[in-house]
């Protein structure tokens, strides 16, 4: 008996890779941490998608599912919690026990080859360290894994320098640092408070566009908005220019709010110290010493990162700077790319030096940011592709993404001066919309 194709997350791209498997003849055992599929998901269920639902939905899910006389959503920009409502607990009940809940992978590895050993490594299968929610744990051979965990569980910290800032952990248990994007009455419970985002992309924008609605509703509540680059860059997105018309959006509502002056927007503010003060706040200070009014909430959405730590014994290539495959991060890397439009990545671009184990989905692109459903389904079709034998179509690209219709770089970091090519021109560093305190 062939062994199955380990999936490791049973979110968007997991459950699309179990369809893509399945529809090759290739048995998948999909393992989710979660006690449901598409935990992660759930958590962020409030937000809205850039995508609409023809994006959303992965062809050979799609086709899957059509076979239990499900009909596919056709317009409209569903919530977290819609996606999984209308496709996501469907495809995963379509699968049935080939989802496998409550258990985490912990290992991976070439079975009875640690990372150092060289002799018959290829020849040997994958071994999966799992443990369940008892904390029972157990082994499963796989022919191949593809890593689809994604990064939400591993988000990055407010400090600036990439580790926590002084203080931001206890601040975090003590319930003043969040980590995620408020939810409408969380943030409409936030009247009269003094609100601090961290942050430069996506989540940080509708964070601030939901706490606008606040500022609008009961004045009395202040809003500052940290960034630590020296200038704006591309935080307000490209408006009419994206080609995903609700992103573009997006980053427009957040500029009015800050136009309006519902919003502080200060940068080149780079966090150093979130410190309890003792009376029910938080003190934020920077490194180069501005200290802002004291803070009852922060909401730190500074991006993520991949958890590569049940991987030690995988061998990886990597890029160095964003940890994505290298093959993919030239594709993405926003230090040197300045214009929004990438090129779509498959199982070449995703393959490692162990062959047979892929990184999939979210945790593909690494520390990068813009990352849509529609390219990790590109990815786990090429990926099913390459492990039938069909090479000819692993190797063929099926879609096309989105320009963003801005720069890739964010934004100069430390002395702002015009880009040679006319892209991402800086401005001096700012406070932009209400007086924040120094």
């Amino acid at each position: 008996m062939e062994l199955p194709v380990v999936v490791i997350g049973a979110g968007p791209q997991g459950l699309a890779a179990g369809a893509q498997l399945l529809e090759r003849g290739i048995e998948p055992l999909i393992l989710e941490a979660g006690s449901t599929a598409a935990a992660a998901v759930a958590e962020w269920g409030h937000v809205a998608l850039f995508s609409s639902w023809p994006e959303l939905v992965e062809p050979a899910a799609e086709r899957l599912l059509a076979s239990t006389g499900w009909v596919a959503p056709v317009a409209g920009h569903p919530t977290g919690s819609e996606w999984i409502e209308a496709y996501l607990a469907p495809l995963a009940a379509a699968l049935g026990e080939r989802v496998r809940t409550d258990t985490r992978v912990v290992g991976v590895a070439r079975k009875g080859r640690d990372l150092l050993v060289d002799a018959g490594r290829a020849k040997q299968p994958f071994v999966v360290l799992t443990r369940d929610a008892h904390g029972t744990e157990a082994r499963v051979e796989a022919r191949a894994v593809i890593d689809a965990s994604g990064t939400w569980s591993t988000p990055a910290p407010a400090g600036a320098s990439g580790i926590p800032a002084l203080g931001e952990q206890a601040a975090t248990a003590a319930g003043f640092v969040a980590h995620r994007i408020p939810d409408h009455a969380e943030a409409q419970g936030l009247d009269g408070r003094h609100v601090v985002v961290v942050g430069n992309g996506h989540s940080a924008a509708t964070a601030i566009i939901q706490l606008a609605e606040t500022v609008r509703a009961h004045p009395g509540t202040r809003v500052s908005w940290l960034l630590r680059r020296g200038s704006v860059g591309n935080t307000f997105g490209g408006g009419a220019a994206d080609e995903l018309a609700e992103r573009g959006a997006l980053g427009q509502r957040a500029k009015r709010a800050v136009e309006e002056g519902l919003v502080t927007l200060v940068t080149a503010f780079r966090t150093d110290a979130i410190t309890l003060n003792g009376d029910g706040h938080v003190i934020v200070t920077a490194e180069d010493g501005r200290v802002l009014d004291p803070v009852d909430r922060v909401f730190v959405l500074t991006g993520f990162r991949p958890d590569l730590s049940f991987l030690s014994e995988i061998r990886l290539e990597l890029d160095h700077r964003l940890q994505a495959p290298k093959r993919v991060a030239v594709e993405i890397d926003p230090n040197i790319h300045s214009r929004g439009s990438v090129r779509a990545t498959g199982a070449a671009e995703l393959s490692h030096p162990d062959s047979g184990f892929f990184i999939v989905g979210a945790k593909s692109y690494g520390r990068a940011p813009t990352f849509l459903a529609i390219t990790g389904y590109e990815q786990v079709r090429s990926i099913a592709a390459n492990l039938a034998g069909d090479h000819e179509a692993a190797a063929r690209v099926e879609l096309t993404l989105p320009d963003t219709g801005v720069c890739g770089r964010s934004g100069f970091f430390d002395t702002p001066k015009p880009a040679a090519d006319g892209c991402c021109i800086g401005s001096e560093p700012m406070t932009q919309g209400a007086t924040p305190g120094q």
